[in-house]
């Protein structure tokens, strides 16, 4: 069993309220990665997803995942209101 563990967290602000939170957390050589998205203070997206064991081991030896969130963002997602709840 693998006793690596990793924690960190990046928080971005931007114009008009808006906060992105980025984390990654690997505990006994398992882990996941998360986005959060907030607006004003409130919280607008939320995405998690398991990390794979090649980038386990890149983050292991340090190295920089490019597009590492890509697939936790909420491009395509829509707003559920009245009129397009079907």
């Amino acid at each position: 069993m693998d006793n690596f563990n990793y924690q960190n967290v990046e928080i971005k602000t931007q114009n008009g309220g808006k906060k992105l939170i980025r984390k990654v957390s690997i505990k006994n050589g398992k882990g996941y990665k998360s986005v959060t998205k907030y607006h004003k203070g409130k919280k607008l997206h939320s995405a998690k997803k398991i990390l794979d064991n090649a980038h386990i081991q890149m983050i292991k030896l340090g190295k920089f995942i490019p597009g590492l969130f890509s697939d936790c963002s909420d491009g395509n997602c829509k707003k559920k209101t009245r009129k397009n709840r079907k």
